[in-house]
Formats: structure tokens, C-alpha cells, sequence
């Protein structure tokens, strides 16, 4: 299905961005339920083999998502993503990083600033078009060498896959 929908994936080292435009088959209210709602990223944020596992989340601004992704052999990576600005059905930003099990912030990765942009189309598909910005070009190349284009890629089509149970 992703075939058939926008997915443009683009690194601008002049200003130590990711941007990502994509597009679901489904309409807004369900996507950005997909995108706010814990449960429901548990099931498809992390790439498979891994799976999410939240531990808390205020999907709030000055709020928090606390959790974590397990690999099959059962190692665990604890993540934060730190809620700046939410306007409901529109957009959210926040600060991601890796942390601890009780959610200290782990100094040793890069930090990133995500704005999330929600619309709705005509046809009733969703753009989510997302920019990711780091502090410096080598925060920028470290999470690219670390496979993040790869990795995200996969979340989106498990976000894809359910979708499509639920049309």
C-alpha cells in the first residue's frame, strides 16, 4: 500500500534536517489518533522485529512519552519524547531523545526536534509532513548512520498495515 501513497524522505546537511512527507490511506481523526494515542503506537512506532512498550505518556503540552523499544532477544532502549506545542488534529512538536528506564535523558545520543503537520486530503488520505532538526551536522549524520531512514521507513508501514484493519 505505501507504494501507492506519497513517502519522500530527504536529508538537508545546510541545515541539520530530516524531512519526511507521508501519506496514509485513512482519514485525519484516525491517524492522528495512530500518532497520539499510546496504545496504538505501541503497535507500529518501533521496526519490526522490535516492538514499543510505553511506560507513561501526557500527550500534553509540557507532557511526556516514556517508553521503550525490546528487541527479540529482549534488549531494551528506553525513549522520551518531551511535548512542546500540540494543536489537536494539526500538529504537535517535541524533543526526542534516548533516556533511562526512569527517564533520564542519556547525553551520549543526539537530541532532535520533531514538528509533526497533520491534513487531511480529498480523497481522504492523510499528509503527515514531519522535519526533524538536530543541533549540529554530526548529530545529524550519527542518527542517519544509525539507520534511521531504514528504521522509520518500517514504522510507517507497520502504521500502514494498521490502517488498514481498521477501514
Amino acid at each position: 500500500m505505501s507504494t501507492r501513497f506519497l513517502f519522500d524522505f530527504s536529508v538537508n546537511k545546510a541545515n541539520n534536517t530530516i524531512q519526511v512527507k507521508r501519506e496514509f490511506a485513512a482519514d485525519l481523526d484516525l491517524v492522528w489518533e495512530a500518532w497520539t494515542n499510546p496504545e496504538l503506537l505501541d503497535l507500529w512506532w518501533a521496526p519490526k522485529p522490535y516492538r514499543t512498550q510505553t511506560k507513561s505518556m501526557d500527550f500534553s503540552e509540557g507532557g511526556y512519552w516514556h517508553y521503550c523499544m525490546i528487541s527479540p532477544e529482549n534488549e531494551v532502549h528506553w525513549c522520551r519524547a518531551d511535548y512542546q506545542k500540540v494543536e489537536p488534529k494539526k500538529s504537535f512538536s517535541g524533543l526526542d531523545a534516548f533516556c533511562d528506564e526512569n527517564g533520564a535523558v542519556v547525553q551520549d545520543f543526539p537530541r532532535s526536534l520533531w514538528n509533526n503537520v497533520f491534513a487531511e486530503k480529498a480523497n481522504k488520505t492523510t499528509l503527515v509532513e514531519i522535519t526533524i532538526s538536530y543541533d549540529s551536522l554530526s548529530d545529524l549524520e550519527k542518527v542517519v548512520e544509525m539507520g534511521f531512514k531504514e528504521g522509520f521507513s518500517m514504522a510507517l508501514e507497520n502504521l500502514d498495515q494498521y490502517l488498514e484493519t481498521r477501514l
